[in-house]
């Protein structure tokens, strides 16, 4: 008695597992309609859960299981004919699948059928879909499903209802999934500030998914649902990659629908603003370089002290050519500039507050194949969140695409280098010292360690003369008229591409503004050509473009 008892048990854990969502799709197939399958799923259901508390066991259990839907599904039939007075379109015995082998009509099921009910069930939404699992593939009640959702038992049978329907339109509907399901894009990007401790945006920006979830939002705003056929991704996962975008300030929920919450520049935007850069940069670039050398003439005739001496002037250039071409493009763009102070978003380093102590701005670039300048980057030494709130250590790094890689340093390192600039080196951690050392910073002397790189001593800095500053001026003028007509074209692209959910936010307008506006690389190539600034690609040049203001 005690072992049929626990067979029985088994059998009935067996079939609420195993069969439930087979019999509802084995219903479906053949009534065409999710209420009629849902009510002849839990007549075979209840026929079959009586039998076994008879104290029937079947030999062959799922041979019996699929023996009594076709019987009850038979009676049902039957009773349908009876009932309909007339039959248009096709007859109910369409829906029949005539081989009566068991074997078989599971595989059909397993397979196809089955594959094509779970490929609907990953596209309604989670309100929705909870339920449906929980009625057919669990085999809850409405009033359980109801405790468990917190929900009153007309709103479960109200979504039930609901959630038939758009089953029973998604299984009658050829799906066609949008391009990035099987051409995904990429997105490359440009960020200011300080990363969150998640490295928030990177951590999110760097995976293909949402990147191609953020382009499409951006195209379109859309739902979850039509996110989830764009890309090609099951709604319960896209459903959790939309939250923690939202999370990260990445995206913005309007409704229903998802925006991005950030520009992404178009490729042909991204051309114009190439060709337009061309055609200013020779002029440009020949007044920069006028300018530098001749602060740089008189310095080095009337004030051999202005910096350490730890790298040649040549090298150096790297570096104050472009504080220069910051300089410039600062002016301009502080000029059209939002006042930032009066904008509660921003953090005090004038970017956007983000969650996990971030304080960053981001502007997407779409996938674009056509010419583009190097790309010139500027590294601080603050990394996390904590370190923006410490002392402003003045060390400045650019990166130079294709001739240098990124090394990130840290506070502490910065901190370091400034001790070591000092003559301060037995302040310095032995880890710290090695390391720096090992990535090129500085280099072991008589007296200890030194810099290898550019730094300048504020007390030792002294005025132009009024000839040479006049000169400078006049010739920084220049560059800022040339680089001003760069700046008004860049702005005339972003503000033709603004799309409707970001036309009010003019931070974010003023900041891509800025953010494509980026003429670094392209003056460095071409003083390049111009020969103004070499390199030799046999020759250590990590330090280039590295500078320390003490």
């Amino acid at each position: 008695m005690e072992d049929t008892k626990k067979m029985q048990e088994k059998l009935i854990k067996e079939f609420a597992e195993n069969y439930m969502e087979q019999m509802f799709y084995f219903c479906l197939k053949r009534t065409g309609d999710s209420e009629e399958a849902q009510d002849l799923t839990q007549d075979i259901a209840l026929n079959i859960l009586t039998a076994l508390n008879g104290k029937i066991i079947p030999t062959n259990f799922s041979a019996w299981v699929w023996k009594i839907a076709r019987n009850r599904y038979s009676v049902w039939a039957d009773r349908k004919h009876r009932k309909a007075e007339s039959v248009t379109g096709a007859d109910i015995a369409d829906y029949e699948i005539e081989d009566e082998n068991a074997d078989i009509l599971e595989k059909v099921i397993h397979s196809e059928q089955l594959a094509r009910l779970r490929e609907e069930l990953a596209f309604i939404s989670g309100d929705y879909r909870n339920i449906l699992v929980s009625f057919y593939i669990e085999d809850r009640s409405v009033r359980d499903i109801a405790f468990g959702l917190s929900l009153s038992q007309d709103t479960v049978k109200q979504r039930l209802h609901r959630a038939r329907k758009i089953l029973k339109e998604g299984m009658n509907m050829a799906r066609e999934f949008g391009k990035l399901s099987f051409k995904p894009e990429n997105i490359t990007f440009t960020t200011n500030g300080i990363f969150g401790e998640n490295k928030e945006p990177w951590n999110f920006i760097s995976r293909s998914l949402c990147k191609n979830i953020m382009l499409a939002a951006y195209r379109t705003p859309s739902t979850a649902e039509e996110l989830s056929i764009e890309v090609g991704v099951a709604l319960p996962y896209m459903e959790e990659e939309l939250a923690s975008l939202v999370e990260a300030t990445l995206m913005k929920k309007n409704g229903n629908k998802y925006e991005t919450n950030f520009f992404i520049v178009s490729a042909n935007a991204q051309e114009k603003i190439h060709a337009h850069l061309q055609g200013v940069l020779p002029e440009l670039t020949k007044a920069l370089t006028e300018a530098l050398e001749a602060k740089l003439n008189w310095r080095n005739e009337k004030n051999p002290q202005w910096n350490e001496g730890y790298q040649s002037v040549e090298d150096m250039k790297w570096a104050l050519l472009m504080n220069e071409v910051d300089r410039v493009c600062w002016n301009i763009t502080s000029s059209y500039g939002i006042d930032k102070k009066a904008d509660e978003r921003l953090g005090a380093w004038g970017f956007t507050r983000r969650p996990n102590g971030g304080e960053w701005d981001i502007m997407g670039l779409e996938e674009y194949q056509g010419e583009r300048v190097t790309k010139v980057a500027l590294n601080g030494c603050v990394s996390t969140p904590q370190e923006k709130e410490l002392q402003d250590i003045s060390f400045r790094e650019y990166l130079f695409e294709g001739i240098k890689g990124q090394t990130n340093l840290t506070y502490a390192d910065g901190k370091a280098l400034m001790d070591i600039a000092n003559g301060n080196c037995e302040k310095v951690d032995e880890v710290i010292l090695h390391r720096l050392e090992e990535k090129g910073y500085i280099r072991k002397v008589e007296k200890g360690y030194e810099p290898t790189f550019l730094v300048v001593k504020r007390k030792n800095a002294k005025e132009l003369p009024a000839e040479v500053a006049d000169k400078v001026a006049q010739l920084c003028e220049k560059a800022k008229e040339i680089a001003e007509r760069h700046y008004l074209y860049c702005r005339e692209q972003i503000c033709k591409e603004i799309p409707a959910f970001l036309k009010d936010d003019v931070y974010q307008i003023e900041q891509s503004c800025n953010a494509i506006f980026d003429m670094r690389g392209g003056v460095l190539e071409e003083t390049i050509h111009q020969g103004y600034l070499s390199y030799d690609e046999e020759k250590d040049n990590r330090m280039l473009g590295v500078y320390l203001n003490i």
